[in-house]
């Protein structure tokens, strides 16, 4: 009744501006508040109400910090991994972006290609950051972590400009013979082969850069995009696994095997593979964008490590 009168009085069904309880915190208090999120942005809602308690004498509990800082701007997000970067490959990442932050259509010839590991069991370390949008990739908001090898399926892959290849399933261990044989001959040589112009990304790993898999290549004549070591955030490839994780950690059927998941999921993984990659354009348009965003913040933290 009181929503309906509302409504037929003052043609609203939201609360007054200014009503209900007044908040314990201040505007200063909230500025205060962020600045202690942005001082360690992996703390907590909890410990961030214990560090207020200390600084303030006030008592204020974890949901109020959560809304306060929603409120504000900052949400708790998972947190950007990735692997951790030297001098030199700062370095090479940002001469590698310097060469191509003027291309434009010429991502349009580029296939990139990788492999990747899909997990038995989804595992969130419950890590979380808080920051603004647009702020995923500051270096505060990146927890770094090595790569290692956990059960679960590992698949071959390549998009290019509103293309993509058949999704290859890789079982055991990935020598230059095997990538030759069970990869580049059956898959991406005739992939590439129906792309005039096409230019191969591949990254660094061994299997990739043996002298077999180049004199493969040479006898092929393929042409070969370099690319900097340690950077594989930098493949538009990677938003497609990450869809593809994602929405596999979704699905509620439970999987016993490496076996299983792929028998079990096929269909599945291939429907999300075709899904994912179905806006290769705008992923490409959106690289295009991201190389001389790298550029500039490598160019940044290349400074930042000269001063220091």
């Amino acid at each position: 009744m009181r929503v309906w009168k509302q409504w037929t009085d003052e043609c609203r069904t939201t609360r007054k501006s200014g009503s209900g309880p007044r908040n314990v915190t201040s505007a200063r208090d909230d500025r205060h508040l962020v600045r202690m999120a942005r001082t360690d942005r992996t703390a907590s809602s909890r410990q961030l109400a214990a560090l207020w308690s200390i600084a303030t004498g006030v008592s204020l509990c974890a949901s109020s910090i959560r809304r306060r800082l929603l409120q504000c701007g900052l949400r708790a997000r998972t947190p950007l991994y990735r692997i951790p970067l030297t001098h030199d490959h700062r370095r090479l990442r940002l001469q590698w972006a310097n060469q191509h932050r003027d291309w434009r259509a010429d991502w349009q010839h580029v296939v990139f290609s990788d492999e990747s590991r899909f997990n038995l069991w989804y595992h969130d370390g419950r890590i979380r950051v808080r920051r603004y949008a647009g702020e995923r990739h500051l270096p505060e908001c990146i927890i770094e972590r090595h790569s290692g090898r956990t059960p679960g399926v590992m698949v071959w892959g390549a998009i290019a400009y509103h293309r993509r290849s058949q999704l290859l399933r890789i079982v055991g261990n990935l020598n230059s013979n095997r990538y030759i044989r069970e990869v580049l001959q059956p898959e991406a040589v005739p992939f590439l082969q129906s792309l005039p112009g096409a230019v191969f990304q591949q990254d660094n790993a061994r299997p990739h850069t043996a002298r077999i898999v180049k004199s493969f290549f040479a006898a092929q004549q393929v042409q070969l995009l370099p690319w900097p070591a340690c950077s594989p955030d930098m493949s538009p490839i990677e938003h497609v696994w990450d869809v593809i994780g994602r929405r596999l950690a979704r699905d509620p059927r439970p999987v016993a095997s490496a076996d299983e998941l792929w028998e079990g999921h096929f269909r599945f993984l291939c429907r999300v593979w075709y899904a994912a990659t179905n806006r290769t354009g705008s992923i490409m348009e959106y690289f295009a964008v991201m190389v001389v965003a790298v550029s500039s913040k490598e160019a940044s933290e290349e400074e930042s490590c000269i001063v220091a």
